[in-house]
């Protein structure tokens, strides 16, 4: 996994992951009003469209937060 794959204008996937984890975090320690994902389906989806600026799936983000799961 390239973390430091450039994915859109200067942001790598590292930025992106680095954006959404704190949210993630919040949301697995359920401190969110949104539930803990259940599926990996609900995660994709929250990636693309919590992620700034890019709204396309980004398999190393996926990934990522896949693993912590």
């Amino acid at each position: 996994m390239n973390l430091d794959k450039n994915i859109w204008e200067g942001w790598t996937a590292q930025n992106f992951i680095d954006e959404l984890e704190p949210s993630f975090i919040l949301i697995m320690s359920g401190q969110s009003w949104q539930k803990p994902f259940k599926t990996s389906d609900d995660l994709k989806q929250w990636c693309k469209d919590n992620q700034p600026y890019y709204k396309k799936h980004i398999s190393e983000v996926y990934n990522y937060f896949k693993q912590l799961i």
